[in-house]
């Protein structure tokens, strides 16, 4: 039996095997990736690594095995039909008879396009009769404090998010709980919706900035429509900048609030404070 970890190499994947390696044995870790070159540094921790892309189905044939354990990591292709990828996964997973799969979800009370391929992929997952988890993760720390160049640059947070408050937390305390759902028992077929134990506003934000940096930043709230420019005008393709305004106008809607604690039930500990990651990226 292993827990395979698809998407192993990107942001959140890495997190969840390193932390997994602190559990449970290395050889009985698959890293499932596109690209082996990238996973040298986990293969030489013992991971095994299993090479398959979600375009391509068939490289999922003979993946998974009976009893495996599975975390479907989302992708971040939205332009080549994410539900389709994520299905070629799950297909794989039923065939092999896979003891759970989980699946990283967004909030259910996100309305915004961004959150349409996780409830369509949730709906196929429940449907297959594999034992599931909907890793329901709410936003994270690093969707801001990765950006902060421009921020510092022009002294300013500019957001589409109103007076729209935040449940972030870390990439690390969301794999936590993945590894808490990989690793123990009584999971299957539950939901968790999952934020920072902490809802922030952007002023709060900005003002935790100012603080850190020394400097006056300040908080700019504009139009969905004035938002959407700058990123395009930042070279972002107008698709995913309609969705990033999206999220903004759900931020401003209280649906990026999730107050369930879900997330430090699951990990054991509070969630990291949005200051701790301001200070962690300013240090860079």
């Amino acid at each position: 039996m292993s827990i395979v970890v698809t998407g192993a190499t990107g942001h959140l994947g890495r997190h969840v095997v390193q932390q997994l390696l602190e559990k449970v044995p290395a050889d009985r870790i698959t890293a499932v990736v596109r690209d082996r070159d990238k996973a040298a540094d986990l293969a030489a921790r013992g991971v095994r690594l299993a090479v398959a892309d979600y375009n391509a189905p068939e490289t999922f044939d003979g993946l998974f095995a009976a009893g495996d354990r599975v975390l479907l990591v989302s992708g971040n292709e939205f332009d080549k039909g994410r539900v389709g990828q994520h299905t070629v996964v799950i297909d794989a997973a039923k065939k092999a008879g896979v003891a759970l799969l989980a699946y990283t979800s967004a909030p259910s009370s996100l309305t915004a396009t961004l959150a349409d391929d996780h409830r369509a992929t949730e709906e196929v997952l429940v449907g297959s009769g594999v034992p599931y988890v909907l890793l329901r993760n709410g936003w994270y720390h690093e969707n801001y404090t990765e950006q902060l160049a421009p921020v510092l640059e022009h002294g300013a947070v500019v957001q589409a998010a109103g007076e729209g408050r935040v449940s972030s937390a870390s990439r690390a305390d969301y794999a936590a709980a993945a590894v808490a759902v990989l690793t123990g028992e009584g999971h299957e077929n539950k939901a968790y919706e999952l934020g920072g134990d902490e809802a922030w506003s952007f002023a709060e934000y900005a003002a935790e900035l100012s603080r850190q940096t020394g400097r006056g930043i300040a908080y700019t709230p504009v139009s969905t429509e004035a938002y959407t420019g700058i990123l395009t005008g930042a070279g972002v393709p107008a698709p995913l900048a309609e969705v990033f305004a999206g999220v903004d106008a759900a931020i401003e809607k209280g649906e990026l609030v999730v107050s369930t604690g879900d997330l430090s039930r699951l990990t054991g500990r509070p969630t990291t404070p949005l200051a701790e990651a301001v200070a962690a990226a300013l240090k860079g």
